[in-house]
């Protein structure tokens, strides 16, 4: 690995996740993790000497997988210059808020399997037990845990493969945010008070409190975005 690629130390470790005939889909999800996790942050070049030697993959199975994440909208590719994770844009944010209301909101109305409510709750259990030991980048994978649970209510493995891609662009948008503790601790009280409301049945409560937390996360992480691009 390459000094001036740390990422790709992070990849290799990712490697026992594919085999021999691992394909294109397969990387495009290990890289899609990692940008939903956290490391891999909006303006990242992807040398392809560093993710094929760390993935021990061909370039043809690596500029495919380069290739979807493109179409999903999570990586660029310019011209000369190479793959970059993608920079978002305050547009981008508000749309992004836009579907999760679609996705998120009519999900929680309708869920009621046991297990997936619980799914919810160990989310924002895994969230608050981070935030004890102040590690607050840990508090933001949780809390894309609890929402991607929160999309799992709806039963469809369509929305579910739709929310772990919203969730990646999400991702990408909360490293304008250079404090995490400051946006990511008022929200865990929030999570609490929706994965307990969900436990009690009471699902169209649950569903407004989202609604609400959508319009407070939605606004705040616009300004932010203005304030840095302006």
């Amino acid at each position: 690995m390459t000094a001036t690629d740390p990422w790709a130390d992070l990849l290799a470790a990712d490697r026992a996740l594919l085999d021999r005939t691992s394909t294109a889909e397969r990387v495009a999800d290990v890289l899609r993790q990692r940008i939903i996790d956290g490391a891999l942050s909006p303006g990242t070049r992807l040398s392809e000497e560093s993710a094929g030697k760390a993935l021990a993959v061909s370039r043809n199975t690596l500029r495919e997988a380069f290739r979807l994440l493109v179409h999903e909208r999570l990586l660029v590719h310019e011209f000369h210059r190479g793959v970059f994770v993608r920079v978002l844009s305050a547009d981008d944010v508000t749309d992004l808020y836009r579907i999760r209301r679609l996705l998120e909101t009519s999900a929680v109305r309708r869920g009621t399997d046991h297990e997936l409510v619980a799914a919810v709750d160990r989310a924002v259990g895994d969230g608050e037990h981070a935030a004890a030991e102040e590690r607050w980048w840990d508090v933001g994978t949780a809390n894309m845990r609890f929402h991607e649970a929160l999309a799992a209510l709806a039963g469809s493995p369509r929305v579910n493969d739709t929310m772990r891609q919203l969730l990646a662009e999400l991702r990408l948008a909360f490293h304008v945010m250079s404090r995490p503790e400051e946006f990511h601790a008022p929200y865990l009280g929030l999570n609490r008070e929706i994965a307990d409301l969900l436990s009690e049945g009471q699902r169209e409560e649950a569903a407004a409190k989202l609604d609400a937390y959508f319009d407070v996360a939605e606004t705040q992480l616009v300004a932010a975005y203005r304030d840095h691009q302006g």
